[in-house]
């Protein structure tokens, strides 16, 4: 089995349960065991103000999945919850899940990038990380703490367990 990371993000149809829907869903994949998921954030949006915040986590399972089937999987769940995808690049969603680390594999392909292009700025991705794997080193080498503590907080709080427990 493979440790992968997934990002959850959700600002649309009530971002909290959409959260929480995904993570059920992501426990749910075939040949796939969820491990943890982080808590939920609520994070400013990073494309146009005039959207709703955000609602982040981040779940660390272990899958038989390839990538690209675990892609599959994860385009599935946002469809299922309702996701349109839309040219408008950082707009608003029901449901974003993106795939941010894979084992130690670096991926580069016209459908997945592998560590994901823009975790290391991104605080909402960073922080619900750290509390899952403080101690994870990203495939390049560098320690995940190292980038955590050069990250803005830009307003990052936390919100809720994931779990709804």
């Amino acid at each position: 089995m493979t440790e992968v990371f997934v990002a959850i993000g959700s600002n649309l149809g009530d971002p909290i349960a959409q959260a929480r829907r995904a993570v059920t869903a992501l426990a749910a994949l075939p040949q796939t065991e969820q491990l943890q998921a982080s808590s939920l954030y609520g994070s400013r949006p990073m494309g146009p103000a005039d959207q709703p915040d955000y609602v982040n986590a981040v779940v660390r399972l272990n899958t038989r999945l390839g990538p690209l089937a675990l892609l599959d999987q994860l385009q599935r769940i946002e469809l299922e919850q309702g996701r349109v995808r839309k040219d408008e690049r950082w707009g608003p969603r029901t449901l974003d899940l993106d795939l941010l680390l894979y084992g130690e594999q670096v991926i580069q392909h016209e459908r997945l990038t592998v560590p994901h292009y823009g975790m290391k700025e991104r605080e909402f991705v960073l922080l619900p990380l750290a509390e899952l794997a403080p101690a994870l080193v990203l495939p390049c080498g560098t320690p995940l703490s190292e980038l955590v503590a050069r990250c803005p907080r830009n307003g990052l709080v936390i919100l809720a367990d994931a779990t709804g427990a």
